[in-house]
């Protein structure tokens, strides 16, 4: 039993093998087929003349899924890493919307949260190499954090003046109801958007509108900017960190920063 379990864990888990491969593919393809019932079910004339099969092949994903996901529970070494793991939590969500809509109508639909667990094609089509990039990313947007805080608490101060203001100059008459209303039109003209729904008459109003315009073209600039120049300083941080690791055997250099042997000699680092 024990043997049995422990190749089960491995095709689950796994995908270095043909049948831990089949298994990932037959679990992409069963994910893929979820998702498009989901969004062909939203479709009334569809549902109309669909939704029972729609219906019925939902519930087979899901308990599908629902044996799979029980299934890795109960293989995991660590039950509790894999179930508050980002891929444990998504397994759960991809399989609650269907439950929940026995009691909550058209939740269903939520389904469609199991689109994330295509990321696990990184692992089948062994594109993990691609993952160093977003690594990379998600390195440069932890760095300025700080500074992207502060960008956006100076906007969300632009917004509360600049609507208050409106709110003052504009009034009810114009759709500015009340300081938050003005806030609304206040974010949508910042961001460029213009909607169109609420829109100054005065004069001064309409400058003070320009203004904000004009203001929202210059701060699209400040977080790329700053992301950029903290992409920026992460590669060559990692640059000089891969320059400097030395092979033990042959001392050569310029070695990824995530590599175990050396690409010239095979020696271990």
């Amino acid at each position: 039993m024990g043997l049995t379990r422990k190749r089960l864990a491995h095709i689950v888990f796994e995908s270095d093998d043909a049948a831990s491969k089949r298994f990932d593919v037959v679990l992409l393809i069963a994910i893929l087929g979820s998702v498009t019932i989901a969004v062909l079910d939203s479709v009334r004339s569809l549902h109309e003349s669909y939704g029972t099969i729609f219906y019925l092949l939902e519930w087979m994903f899901t308990l599908l899924f629902t044996v799979e996901y029980l299934l890795r529970v109960w293989l995991s070494r660590r039950t509790a890493g894999y179930v508050f793991s980002f891929y444990g939590m998504v397994d759960l969500l991809a399989i609650l919307p269907t439950y929940i809509s026995l009691l909550v109508v058209n939740s269903h639909f939520l389904t469609v949260v199991r689109a994330l667990r295509f990321l696990r094609v990184l692992r089948v089509l062994k594109l993990g190499r691609y993952m160093r990039e977003a690594q990379v990313l998600s390195d440069a947007l932890y760095n300025s954090r700080m500074k992207i805080q502060i960008f956006l608490g100076s906007v969300v101060t632009i917004v509360l003046v600049m609507g208050t203001v409106m709110f003052f100059i504009e009034g009810p008459e114009s759709g500015f109801t009340s300081i938050p209303m003005a806030m609304y039109w206040a974010i949508v003209t910042l961001t460029t958007v213009g909607y169109g729904d609420i829109s100054p008459m005065t004069p001064l109003g309409q400058f003070m509108a320009s203004l904000i315009m004009l203001l929202g073209y210059a701060i699209i600039a400040v977080p790329t900017g700053i992301v950029s120049s903290e992409i920026t300083a992460v590669n060559t941080k990692n640059k000089l960190a891969e320059e400097q690791r030395a092979c033990h055997v042959c001392h050569a250099t310029g070695h990824d920063k995530d590599a175990y042997h050396c690409k010239y000699c095979g020696g271990r680092l």
